[in-house]
């Protein structure tokens, strides 16, 4: 019995290390980070809807390597922007595969079917150093 608890809590383990090396960015790799400001983000449905379009679009993309999908955190210090309401956070092997995403189609019908819900989006992209 306590030879299959400890196989059982190791075996609940390796999916929390295999990801924690999935999250590493490699040297030239690019990181697309997307604000986005809802136009009525106290409206539980144009969330929903919101999400929906976001999650469809993301999980259809071709070329993103890792994703993150949030709302802002609770965070009290001067230097914390918490006036967005979600962000995407993106990887990719590099910048060339970051302008295919650009220009694919479900990006495209994204901002088409999405824009309506938003007042604002600010974008930072950065390239990974290590």
């Amino acid at each position: 019995m306590k030879k299959l608890c400890i196989l059982l809590i190791a075996f609940m383990g390796l999916p929390f290390m295999a990801s924690a090396d999935q999250q590493k960015i490699e040297a030239g790799g690019f990181v697309h980070s997307v604000y986005f400001w809802l136009k009525n983000p106290d409206s539980d449905s144009e969330r929903k809807e919101f999400e929906a379009h976001l999650t469809k679009f993301i999980n259809a993309s071709k070329y993103v390597k890792s994703k993150h999908i949030g709302t802002k955190a609770s965070s009290h210090r001067d230097v914390v922007d918490s006036s967005y309401d979600y962000t995407l956070i993106v990887t990719f092997d590099d910048k060339a595969a970051q302008d295919k995403y650009q220009d694919e189609p479900v990006h495209h019908k994204f901002v088409e079917d999405a824009s309506h819900l938003w007042r604002k989006v600010a974008v930072y992209d950065s390239h990974s150093i290590l």
